[in-house]
C-alpha cells in the first residue's frame, strides 16, 4: 500500500481519546465531572498559586532566610588544557569566540579562564581573560603563547 493523503493516520498509541466530562452517570465522569463536591477547586475560574498550601503558612515563609547573593560576584567560564589539546591543531589561535563557535563553551558573556588540567604537546596561541599558573607554564613549555585579554573598563582604571 502506498502512502498518500487519503490513508494517512497517526502511529498506534500516539493519540488518545478526549476526556468527555459531564455526560451522565454511565460515563464515570458525570454530574460533578470529576471535580468532587463544592470547594474552591470545583468552581470555574479556579487557579492555584505556586507555593499556596490552602491557607497554611507556606514552606518558603516557614523557613528562615539566610545569607545573601553578591550581585557583583565575578563568574568564570572554565576550560581545561586537555579539551583545547583535543580540539585544536598546532599553530591554531584559540580565543573565546572560536571556542564558542566550536561548541566547547557556552556564549562568552562571562570571562574565560584556562585551567592546567591535561598536557599540551602543540604550540598554540591562546587568548583568555585569565590563566592558572600551571596552565601558563604548560602552554609556554610547549612553545605556545598565553595572552591575557584586558577589557576596556579595566584598562581605563
Amino acid at each position: 500500500m502506498t502512502l498518500s493523503l487519503n490513508n494517512l493516520k497517526p502511529a498506534p498509541g500516539s493519540t488518545h481519546k478526549k476526556k468527555r466530562v459531564g455526560r451522565g452517570p454511565g460515563s464515570g465522569l458525570g454530574k460533578t465531572s470529576g471535580r468532587g463536591h463544592k470547594g474552591q477547586k470545583s468552581r470555574s475560574g479556579y487557579s492555584s498559586r505556586p507555593g499556596f498550601e490552602g491557607g497554611q503558612m507556606p514552606l518558603q515563609r516557614r523557613l528562615p532566610k539566610r545569607g545573601f547573593t553578591n550581585i557583583f560576584k565575578k563568574q568564570w567560564i572554565e576550560i581545561s588544557l586537555a579539551k583545547i589539546e583535543a580540539n585544536f591543531n598546532a599553530g591554531d589561535e584559540v580565543t573565546p569566540e572560536i571556542l564558542h563557535e566550536r561548541g566547547l563553551i557556552k556564549k562568552a558573556k562571562h570571562d574565560l579562564v584556562i585551567l592546567g588540567n591535561g598536557d599540551v604537546s602543540k604550540s598554540l596561541k591562546i587568548s583568555a581573560h585569565r590563566f592558572t599558573k600551571t596552565a601558563k607554564d604548560k602552554i609556554e613549555k610547549a612553545g605556545g603563547s598565553a595572552t591575557e585579554i584586558v577589557k576596556a573598563a579595566e584598562a581605563a582604571a
